[in-house]
């Protein structure tokens, strides 16, 4: 068979494997903020519970992509990974908030185990046909899960009618299980159809030294910045329940939209990061399309925690936004900015770092919300501002 079909190939059932994988954890997240509400948490305590999970779900990253390397075993840590994904439909069995936080954290280890892993896998079959088509495709596709799970759970809600309890979370929870056995049953599909992905590379020209370039520590520095500043939406959707903004139905609903408003922009910046690239001739010349992160980041807030439904929605689509650019360009740059030999390494570093400044971020703006709501956005244009700063730098370096 033909390699670019193979990779393409590759990369649609990978694809396939997070669009129903998003169906379950996306689904789960979307009511995760408004649930733990409902089981007595207090905004403090939820920054610190998301940032704890999202903070492991990106640490263990570099033990995960370490030991990838070292055996390549990749496949191995990728169904191990996606297999953790039953903390999500588990959920329904919660009755206590601590029950239902230790299920939310083991969700995102599970991703730690498998990221560095699918994605090295991804990058080998990306360099057939461009690494930000591909891993723009495989968004594209994860995000139409992600799209799909919170409004499985809108619908629930919104057939259930009345006031939303508990009992209706656990429905919405149980019928994760089935989206849950379509991800392994395609991810064994996947591993049958491509057993040695790194073949899709080894025939493509490779010349990045093994060695992690002072692009790749700047890269992984403007990163932890610019994330530091960025709300999540656990916080988000928090703050439409406790101020009233949007009902538990409409909750799921916003988040759909911004998933959906993230797999269109994952298309689009994944090109426009390949035609930079190509027009450049330079590998890092599409990094310069990073400099939307900060500035975009510092209008979440503006808008999210107005009472303006037209400033909601706008706030909304903003965040979706952000997400596409940083699930696409920064997952593509490290496979543009490292070598096969050091891939998993270099997204175990960058995701390590990654999780750090979002369980930073996400525990002091829950700390800010607690006390002012709007001390939340002079708070995100400082970080963001310092961020802008690096990337000037990195932009310096990257052009050499």
């Amino acid at each position: 068979m033909d390699l670019k079909k193979r990779a393409i190939g590759l990369i649609v059932s990978f694809g396939l494997v997070s669009l129903f994988g998003d169906i379950v954890y996306e689904g789960a997240r979307s009511v995760n903020g408004p649930y733990l509400k409902l089981l007595a948490v207090n905004a403090a305590a939820l920054g610190v519970i998301s940032g704890l999970g999202e903070f492991l779900g990106y640490a263990l990253r570099l033990l995960s992509g370490y030991i990838s390397d070292k055996t390549r075993h990749y496949w191995f840590f990728t169904f191990l990974g996606y297999a953790l994904l039953a903390s999500a439909p588990l959920l329904s069995l919660a009755g206590v908030w601590q029950t239902a936080a230790l299920l939310m954290i083991f969700e995102r280890i599970g991703k730690a185990v498998r990221s560095p892993a699918r994605d090295t896998i991804l990058s080998q079959a990306s360099f057939k046909v461009g690494t930000g088509f591909g891993f723009g495709l495989h968004e594209a596709m994860d995000q139409v899960g992600a799209l799909a799970g919170p409004l499985i759970f809108a619908a629930f809600f919104t057939i259930s009618g009345g006031v939303i309890g508990i009992s209706d979370y656990h429905k919405g929870y149980t019928f994760l299980w089935i989206p849950f056995l379509a991800v392994m049953l395609c991810l064994f599909f996947a591993y049958r159809r491509v057993p040695h992905p790194e073949l899709l590379e080894t025939a493509a020209k490779n010349d990045i030294s093994d060695r992690l370039s002072p692009v790749f520590w700047l890269y992984t520095v403007f990163t932890f910045i610019s994330t530091l500043g960025f709300c999540s939406f656990i916080l988000i959707a928090f703050h439409f329940k406790s101020a009233g903004i949007l009902s538990d139905a409409q909750i799921p609903f916003f988040y759909a939209i911004a998933m959906g408003v993230d797999a269109i922009a994952a298309l689009a910046i994944g090109k426009l990061y390949d035609i930079f690239k190509i027009n450049n001739g330079n590998r890092n010349a599409g990094l310069i399309l990073l400099a939307a992160v900060p500035l975009l980041a510092i209008l979440v807030p503006i808008f999210v925690f107005s009472r303006n439904m037209n400033f909601v929605v706008t706030g909304v689509v903003i965040w979706g936004i952000v997400m596409g650019i940083q699930e696409t360009i920064m997952r593509s740059a490290i496979a543009d900015i490292t070598s096969l030999k050091k891939r998993g390494t270099g997204y175990g570093i960058f995701n390590t770092i990654y999780g750090l400044a979002v369980f930073l971020g996400s525990s002091f703006i829950g700390f800010i919300y607690d006390r002012s709501v709007s001390a939340i956005i002079p708070a995100v244009i400082v970080i963001e501002l310092a961020a802008i700063a690096v990337f000037l730098i990195m932009k310096r370096q990257a052009g050499r």
